[in-house]
């Protein structure tokens, strides 16, 4: 879609554009090494459930008609009962439709292969598709999963079983954690990180990991697009234009959460229609937020932020 029409559709009205979204096919990509072939937007797996089942499931059977492939999900999000809901709505013959995500964010090998067992039977199924250590957030941490006895070698062992196809690792507290993980072990397939209008201003994974994690061959899952919301509460930006800018960086997917299906339908026509931003309006974005709140201000979960600031990820916000 051009730029012409991608502006038209904020004039359009309702029916117009369902009909849009109805038409316009959602954009698709390879997930770097791991070969999967996956939707640009992910649906996020905690806030669907902030309004209930029925609001969650309404959410997903909508996801999917829009194009939708890619399902995020984790260990700890609504204590387990985000992988509940998706298993209830993909068993069966669904399942082989679409690529499931899910995490786990113990670090020694016999809490991640006891946890994996756990999630296969929430998610009704005998396989997942991406498996990724979760929310790593210290040296630490990094040391423990990477260590012996740490989780990293239950999801190689995983993997040889046939009981995840792919894995890879999250975190959004350090840059400097990430590229210890990626340093140590060679075998990751995908990476998820905060890629938003305000990260390369401070402890910045755009600058710091992106790069490094691309010439690695890793496929790349942005997430924290909005700042779990700080970005439009302190008048930042528009959740249109943080979109946009996180679809313009050297990303696969974008995974989001909505609570709605109206919000799902708004960030979807996003993807589906918006033209890719030029460098020079990445510039210009870039040039306006250096001026605003940036840091922990804004991004509460990276490090340098006050203890009662710090949020876990999928906590809402």
């Amino acid at each position: 879609m051009q730029r012409r029409t991608f502006l038209q559709t904020a004039t359009l009205g309702a029916a117009a554009k369902l009909e849009i979204l109805a038409q316009t096919p959602m954009p698709m990509t390879t997930l770097g090494r791991s070969g999967l072939r996956v939707s640009r937007f992910t649906l996020g797996g905690y806030h669907m459930l902030v309004k209930g089942e029925q609001e969650c499931l309404r959410i997903i059977r909508r996801a999917r008609e829009l194009g939708v492939t890619f399902f995020d999900s984790a260990q700890h999000y609504n204590k387990g009962e985000s992988d509940r809901i998706l298993g209830r709505a993909f068993e069966g013959a669904e399942r082989q439709k679409v690529i499931l995500m899910t995490k786990f964010e113990k670090y020694s090998k016999a809490e991640a292969m006891a946890g994996l067992e756990e999630q296969l039977r929430r998610l009704r199924t005998g396989y997942i598709d991406l498996w990724q250590v979760h929310q790593v957030a210290t040296h630490s941490e990094a040391d423990q999963v990477l260590g012996p006895n740490g989780s990293l070698e239950a999801f190689i062992q995983a993997k040889k079983q046939g009981k995840v196809r792919h894995i890879g690792f999250t975190g959004h507290h350090d840059p400097s954690v990430h590229l210890k993980l990626l340093r140590g072990y060679d075998g990751w397939e995908t990476i998820q990180m905060p890629i938003n209008l305000v990260d390369p201003h401070y402890e910045s994974f755009i600058t710091n990991v992106l790069p490094v994690a691309r010439k690695m061959g890793l496929g790349v899952i942005a997430m924290k697009s909005n700042a779990m919301g700080a970005i439009l509460r302190n008048n930042v930006a528009r959740i249109e234009e943080c979109l946009r800018f996180t679809l313009a960086q050297d990303i696969d997917t974008l995974a989001s959460g909505v609570e709605t299906v109206d919000q799902l339908e708004a960030n979807v026509l996003t993807v589906k229609t918006q033209p890719k931003l030029t460098p020079a309006e990445v510039t210009t974005i870039l040039e306006r937020t250096r001026k605003g709140l940036t840091g922990p201000a804004v991004e509460r979960y990276k490090k340098g932020a006050p203890a009662a600031l710090l949020h876990r990820d999928g906590e809402r916000g």
